[in-house]
C-alpha cells in the first residue's frame, strides 16, 4: 500500500482517491504517526500531504524522523516537498510572492515526469519556498515564479513537487502520481474484485455464526451493504424504515430490488410516528436531532423483537467520518443521520465495512453485487429525507408538494440524458411564497429552489451548467403540475461557501 501522512492539507482525502483510481491501494494516517504505526501497515512508499503552516513555524506538523531513514520511496506535495527539505539539509524560505493557482511548468526533467510532453499546467497553493536544496538533490521542474517548483533526490526514490498533482487544474497530474507508483513498484491490484473479495472476507472472518442488524436507507451505501452481507452468507436482517420522508415510489423501488437479491429485509411503516415527532419543529439540526430519536425508537424497538443481533452494521463512507468531524481536527459542518445513541442495552458491536472507501468505490462494489442501476446510479440522499429540503415546518401538504416537483426534476434530468452527469440533484421547498398570474387571476405560490452539483469526492461541489432549455421546461412543467408552486429558481452556489444541501 501507499501511506498518506496528512498534515492537514483539504485534499489529502483526494490524493488517497486519485491513488486508488490508479488502482493502488492506500490508506492516510496523521502527519505525526509514529514509526511503529507507519511500519504496522508495511507500506511501499509514502506521501507527504500539503498543509496549512509554514515549516519554520515552531509547532509545525512534523513527521516522526525516523520515518526518513526506512529508505522508502517518498513524495513530497507542496508543504510535504518543503518538509524533504528541510528535513534533509535544504532551506525553506518565505516566498517573495505567494504562488496560488495556474502556473506553467517552464522546464521539466526526470523520472516523475515520464511520458509528459507539451505543455504542463499545474495548481499551486504556496507562500513558502525552497530556496536551497538538500545535499545531493536537484531541481526537475521550474515555473516562472519559483525555480524550485520540483525535486528529486539522486537516489532516484525520494521526490518533492511545489504544486498539487492531485487536483484536476494539474491535467497531467495523474501520469506524474502513477510514474511515482510505477517507481516505488507499488502493486496496482486495487480493483473492484479485490476489494469485493477482501471486504467478503472480512465480514465472514469477523461475524462468523452471529447475526448483523443493519438499517437501510435507499441509498446506494447501505443498499449495498446489504447485498453484501447477503452474499457473505451471515445471518442479517436489514431494516427500511418508511418515515413518510421519503421520495415518490422510492419505498416499493427499495423494497423490490432487495428482496429479489435475496436480503432479509423487513420494512417497518412509522410515517405517523415522525411526522408527529416534526410537528412545529423548524430548526434543521434540531429536525435531524428529532429524526435520529425516533428513529432510534422504531429501529430499538425491531432489534428487540427479532433480536438478538451482535452486531450493528452501517454504509458509513469516508466524507461522513469527515463532516461528523470524526477525524481529528476536523471541523463539525452538519449532523450526519447514521445510526447513533442506541439503548446501552442492546449492546452492538459497530461494523462499518465501507468506512475507509468513496463512493466510487461503492458504486463499483455495487455493479458486481447486482444491485440494479435505478438505484446503484442515484443520487446521494440524506437520511432525514425530504425534512431538510423543507425549510421550515414539516407538514403533509408541504412534503406532497416537494415530492411532486423533485420527481419532475429528476424525471426530466434523466428524459434529457443529464442525470449521470450530475452528481446530485435536488429540489428545496421554501417557506417564501411570492405573488403570480394563473389565467387572469392572483396566485400566490411556494418558492421552490433547484440545486444541482457536479463533484469528484463530495467534499467540494460545482453548481451545475444545466441547459437554460431544460431549466425552462423544469419550471414549466412544475408550475403547471404543481399548482402549490408559483416560482422556480436555480440555485448556483458552490460548495464551499455553501453545501451541498440546504439544511
Amino acid at each position: 500500500m501507499v501511506l498518506v501522512l496528512d498534515f492537514g492539507s483539504q485534499y489529502t482525502r483526494l490524493i488517497a482517491r486519485r491513488l486508488r483510481e490508479l488502482r493502488a491501494f492506500s490508506l492516510i494516517l496523521p502527519g505525526d504517526a509514529p514509526l511503529e504505526e507507519v511500519l504496522r501497515h508495511n507500506p511501499k512508499a509514502l506521501i507527504l500531504s500539503g498543509g496549512p503552516r509554514s515549516v519554520f513555524e515552531p509547532n509545525a506538523p512534523r513527521p516522526d524522523p525516523r520515518v526518513f531513514a526506512l529508505g522508502l520511496p517518498v513524495l513530497g506535495i507542496c508543504y510535504g516537498m518543503q518538509l524533504l527539505a528541510q528535513e534533509l539539509g535544504g532551506r525553506v524560505e518565505r516566498a517573495g510572492r505567494a504562488e496560488y493557482g495556474k502556473a506553467l511548468l517552464t522546464r521539466y526533467q526526470g523520472p516523475l515526469f515520464r511520458g509528459i510532453e507539451g505543455e504542463v499546467q499545474v495548481w499551486m497553493s504556496h507562500a513558502d519556498a525552497v530556496t536551497e536544496l538538500p545535499p545531493g538533490w536537484r531541481v526537475s521542474a521550474s515555473t516562472e515564479e519559483n525555480p524550485v517548483a520540483a525535486m528529486e533526490a539522486e537516489d532516484g526514490k525520494a521526490f518533492g513537487v511545489q504544486f498539487h498533482p492531485e487536483v484536476a487544474h494539474t491535467p497531467k497530474g495523474m501520469q506524474i502520481l502513477e510514474n511515482f507508483l510505477e517507481i516505488a513498484h507499488v502493486p496496482r491490484d486495487w480493483t473492484p474484485e479485490h476489494i469485493l473479495e477482501s471486504l467478503l472476507k472480512e465480514v465472514r472472518d469477523r461475524v462468523g455464526k452471529d447475526r448483523v442488524l443493519l438499517a437501510v436507507s435507499g441509498g446506494v451505501d447501505s443498499s449495498t451493504l446489504a447485498l453484501l452481507l447477503a452474499r457473505a452468507g451471515v445471518d442479517h436482517l436489514a431494516v427500511f424504515v418508511d418515515h413518510g420522508l421519503l421520495r415518490l415510489g422510492e419505498r416499493e423501488e427499495v423494497e423490490g430490488a432487495l428482496k429479489a437479491l435475496g436480503v432479509n429485509l423487513r420494512v417497518v411503516d412509522a410515517k405517523e410516528r415522525f411526522l408527529k415527532a416534526l410537528k412545529g419543529v423548524e430548526d434543521p439540526e434540531e429536525k435531524r436531532k428529532v429524526i435520529g430519536r425516533a428513529f432510534v425508537e422504531v429501529f430499538s424497538q425491531v432489534a428487540r423483537e427479532e433480536g438478538p443481533f451482535r452486531f450493528l452494521a452501517q454504509g458509513t463512507l469516508y466524507p461522513d467520518v469527515i463532516e461528523s468531524a470524526g477525524e481529528k481536527g476536523a471541523a463539525k459542518i452538519k449532523s450526519h443521520h447514521n445510526v447513533g445513541g442506541l439503548p446501552e442495552d442492546l449492546s452492538f458491536e459497530l461494523l462499518e465495512p465501507f468506512r475507509l472507501l468513496f463512493k466510487d468505490e461503492v458504486r463499483e462494489l455495487a455493479l458486481l453485487l447486482g444491485l440494479p442501476d435505478p438505484l446503484r446510479l442515484r443520487h446521494p440522499f440524506p437520511g432525514p429525507g425530504l425534512a431538510v429540503r423543507i425549510l421550515g415546518e414539516v407538514t403533509e401538504e408541504r412534503l406532497e408538494v416537494l415530492r411532486r416537483a423533485d420527481d419532475i426534476f429528476v424525471s426530466l434530468l434523466k428524459e434529457w440524458g443529464l442525470y449521470e452527469k450530475v452528481a446530485q440533484a435536488l429540489a428545496v421547498l421554501t417557506p417564501v411564497r411570492s405573488v403570480g398570474v394563473a389565467g387572469d387571476e392572483r396566485k400566490y405560490g411556494y418558492v421552490l429552489a433547484l440545486r444541482a452539483v457536479t463533484t469528484e469526492d463530495f467534499m467540494t461541489a460545482d453548481w451545475a451548467r444545466l441547459p437554460l432549455e431544460f431549466l425552462d421546461e423544469v419550471a414549466r412543467r412544475i408550475t403547471r403540475r404543481v399548482p402549490e408552486v408559483g416560482r422556480v429558481v436555480y440555485d448556483i452556489t458552490s460548495k464551499p461557501p455553501a453545501t451541498i444541501e440546504w439544511e
